[in-house]
């Protein structure tokens, strides 16, 4: 099933998932490893293209980590995905 949403609710996903993982100091840790980006870089590397939905693909990447925050916030765990492909520097394919 696909969820009809537009660029701002995919920013606001990313963004929310953004501030999730930032309050877990397992799952931040675990992305700065993985992106090789500081905590202090955070807020910048917010506003370069691709961040966000480098956010999303952290999620997607680990099903736990993704079904905690889909658990927690009520959320779609499909709504990752059409959300992945909105962003720029998402998957920008043609349906």
């Amino acid at each position: 099933m696909k969820n009809n949403i537009n660029l701002d609710d995919a920013n606001t996903l990313a963004i929310n998932s953004l501030v999730f993982l930032a309050a877990d100091s397992e799952l931040l840790s675990r992305f700065l490893a993985l992106t090789g980006i500081s905590a202090d870089q955070i807020r910048a590397a917010a506003g370069e293209p691709g961040f966000l939905a480098g956010v999303l693909q952290f999620y997607l990447g680990h099903e736990p980590t993704l079904m905690r925050y889909c658990d927690a916030t009520g959320t779609d765990p499909a709504v990752f995905q059409e959300a992945l492909r909105l962003l720029p520097g998402g998957r920008q394919e043609s349906d």
